[in-house]
């Protein structure tokens, strides 16, 4: 069910129009029919109770079709549980009086997921929690296609972030490979259009939608703690060992270029050994001095 725009009438008229009716009009009333019992008209005078009974009574049914609709906010209007239309002008308004009317509202609110334990693409446990940011676009369908919209919002919600992490791995196993820890731009555009797709039906537009905890879970994370360790020391070993390398062929090269000394292969390997334990090892070397000849 869609939304149509249903108009209403100003507010301030009709309100004035009921009060005089229900406050001013029986004071009226009460000093003409005081006049017309004392100059012998009682017919007129019956006349006036019975109209000034009916104005009073028709004030009040006309006092009750008002109502308030503030900024930011809908009022949807339905007869006999058929829906009408929704109005969206600000102020004080009147309808049907025989007009229900909700209110919704249409401020842009947000609410932050509890932390989910999911299983990522790899099968890893992990917690994930994520703040999704929505509005009401369509107030009718927000009223009419769902019991409760903002319960529907949540567990939806939910729903759409629990599949969605277990689409990506918490870490990249390959350059470019998009992941939940790597990537969150991309990660929370998926998650937008995922939440976004559950719940057009109840009228809800999500604005954004960002992830605001992710971890592994408690049981694996001391040993992904371990691993990622491990990958950071292997990553900075490699790196090390390929600076050494350099250094040592550019000394190398050096060396040969200005002709300060002329190795053989021998003693090559040994001074490419003893630079490469000076260069990659992981605390200060102890050099031995040799005093005599090297041969």
């Amino acid at each position: 069910m869609k939304e149509t725009d249903y108009k209403s009438t100003a507010g301030i008229p009709v309100l004035l129009l009921s009060l005089f009716g229900a406050l001013i009009l029986p004071i009226i009333a009460t000093v003409a029919m005081v006049y017309l019992i004392k100059n012998g008209h009682d017919a007129e005078a019956v006349l006036v109770i019975i109209t000034t009974i009916v104005a009073f009574i028709g004030s009040l049914v006309l006092m009750s079709g008002l109502y308030k609709v503030e900024p930011n906010q809908s009022a949807v209007l339905s007869l006999f549980g058929k829906y009408i239309g929704t109005t969206r002008t600000q102020g004080l308004r009147w309808n049907n009086p025989f007009f229900s009317k909700k209110k919704i509202s249409l401020r842009v609110r947000n609410f932050e997921s509890g932390r989910l334990k999911v299983n990522d693409q790899g099968g890893s446990p992990i917690e994930i929690a994520s703040i999704v940011v929505w509005e009401v676009a369509d107030s009718a369908e927000a009223v009419f296609n769902v019991d409760d919209y903002e319960s529907f919002v949540q567990i939806q919600s939910e729903a759409a972030i629990r599949s969605m992490a277990s689409t990506y791995p918490y870490d990249p196993h390959t350059d470019g490979e998009v992941a939940l820890r790597s990537h969150p731009a991309e990660v929370s555009e998926r998650m937008k259009t995922e939440i976004q797709a559950r719940l057009t039906e109840a009228g809800i537009n999500v604005i954004e939608a960002r992830i605001s905890h992710l971890a592994y879970a408690p049981e694996i994370a001391q040993a992904m703690l371990q691993r990622q360790q491990a990958g950071a020391i292997i990553a900075a070993r490699t790196r090390i060992v390929e600076g050494a390398v350099g250094m040592v062929e550019m000394a190398l090269d050096a060396l040969k270029e200005k002709g300060v000394v002329d190795l053989d292969e021998e003693r090559r390997a040994a001074m490419v050994s003893n630079l490469l334990v000076v260069l990659c090892s992981d605390r200060a070397t102890q050099p031995v001095v040799n005093t005599g000849s090297i041969y």
